[in-house]
């Protein structure tokens, strides 16, 4: 992680799974970061102990009360974040959070897609625009050309299940609304990639693997990567990301995916 160096970064969906792992090792890192927002949508909840627990040790855990399917709360935690920053921008939005009906494709409905899509690609869709103005500002601030993770960035958290190409595990899970939120997540990435370069703004589409969480393992099968490998894996690519990623779809091992 030689080429991470982010002063600040906001993970969504932070309270477990892949969220919490991401704060959990950034923590852990020879210099870490010295905003961690972690945003989450009962930061009061029984879900959000092990996030509070993190936040109580460690001064630099911020947990931000946002829901992503919410563009109020969004523009509220947008607000807050500023605020704990001061005049500096923020380096690193990982847009997280996701959710999954693992329904087979006649049994899909409306309400399951449209939910879906309202989190995993709105969600990710309102939250670039409400935090640009401040990685624009973490950008402008920092020294050299060309574009990292370290400069700012925002890394959608997507999935192989998106990939035209792959249709990974279709057999053990169709969940056709997931699928289809995945694909258009990869679009929105390029689409940001494309309008928010100007702005030095790295945007990338990132596959984690199929990874042990309750929602890795909502089809009753146990995922082959765990969290701890997953997120060290990530990481390291994060660490490696240039302009010439910008746009791109990649697995937490660095390959490109086809989509």
């Amino acid at each position: 992680m030689a080429g991470l160096h982010v002063r600040s970064l906001l993970v969504t969906g932070a309270n477990r799974g892949i969220g919490l792992g991401l704060v959990q090792h950034f923590l852990r890192m020879p210099n870490p970061p010295q905003w961690i927002f972690a945003g989450c949508r009962s930061p009061k909840g029984q879900r959000a102990q092990e996030l509070q627990n993190l936040a109580s040790k460690h001064p630099n855990v911020i947990i931000i009360p946002l829901e992503v399917t919410n563009p109020a709360s969004i523009k509220a935690a947008a607000a807050k974040v500023g605020e704990h920053l001061g005049g500096s921008g923020l380096n690193l939005l990982i847009n997280n959070a996701g959710i999954i009906k693992p329904k087979t494709l006649d049994s899909e409905t409306l309400e399951d897609m449209t939910e879906t899509y309202t989190t995993n690609t709105a969600g990710p869709l309102l939250m670039g625009q409400a935090f640009l103005p401040l990685l624009k500002k973490a950008a402008q601030g920092s020294l050299g050309s060309g574009l990292s993770c370290s400069k700012a960035a925002i890394i959608n958290i997507s999935s192989i299940g998106g990939s035209f190409s792959s249709f990974f595990t279709w057999d053990v899970i169709q969940a056709t609304s997931y699928r289809c939120s995945k694909a258009a997540l990869n679009m929105l990435s390029k689409c940001q990639s494309l309008a928010y370069r100007e702005h030095g703004v790295l945007c990338v589409a990132l596959h984690p693997g199929w990874v042990q969480t309750d929602m890795g393992s909502s089809a009753g099968h146990t995922p082959p990567v765990t969290v701890d490998d997953s997120v060290q894996g990530m990481l390291k690519v994060l660490s490696s990301l240039s302009e010439k990623e910008t746009g791109t779809f990649l697995d937490w091992e660095g390959n490109v995916i086809p989509w």
